[in-house]
């Protein structure tokens, strides 16, 4: 039995900005925390953990701001 085709449906509008700001203020947060509270030395990969977070997250926000090209 075949399906019938329906249209895709429009894109949902968003703030892809916000997001991802709000995501990286997040792994901002997590790092002053870490800082303030030294993890265990066993565990200081938390630390390196949150800055690719923010790394990644200031990226994000670079590549979601860029102009996008036709």
């Amino acid at each position: 039995m075949k399906q019938q085709w329906h249209p895709d449906p429009e894109p949902i509008k968003t703030n892809d900005t916000a997001a991802v700001a709000v995501g990286t203020a997040l792994w901002a947060v997590a790092l002053v925390v870490l800082l303030i509270f030294r993890p265990a030395p066993e565990n200081s990969w938390w630390i390196w953990t949150c800055l690719t977070g923010v790394g990644f997250g200031l990226f994000g926000i670079w590549l979601v701001r860029r102009p996008r090209r036709g």
